[in-house]
């Protein structure tokens, strides 16, 4: 089986990520397709692989380019998990626009914050 390319993976990723992509997966879901990568094996879960990998990250505030489910389908495709709250244990925090206690919470704690532009520089990373 060929290889499948950088540039080709991405807009495949890109894809699903986007609104229609999302509807299509949740369709197939619906008729009980549930797609595997082939990476996933058996188990069904992707080998962490990416510029996120094993990182926790938090957006906060409204994205000028995507929605919040597209950084989160962004976060996951570059290898990183999704979280709701501030931890110590929260690696990136990437605010928009009216950040709010988020932001506030992360600067006491230390938390890396990233603007939206670093953060698509972070994701289009190879891991």
């Amino acid at each position: 089986m060929p290889e499948v390319g950088a540039v080709a993976a991405a807009s495949v990723l890109d894809f699903f990520a986007s609104a229609y992509g999302r509807k299509i997966l949740k369709r197939l879901k619906e008729l009980g397709i549930h797609p595997v990568s082939e990476a996933a094996g058996k188990s069904g879960v992707s080998p962490k692989a990416g510029a996120l990998a094993g990182k926790t990250v938090v957006v906060t505030g409204t994205l000028a380019t995507m929605s919040r489910d597209d950084a989160f389908a962004k976060i996951r495709a570059a290898g990183g998990s999704v979280s709701n709250s501030i931890s110590a244990k929260t690696d990136y925090l990437v605010a928009g626009e009216n950040a709010g206690s988020k932001l506030d919470k992360a600067q006491k704690l230390g938390v890396k914050v990233i603007d939206e532009a670093e953060f698509l520089k972070l994701c289009n990373k190879e891991g």
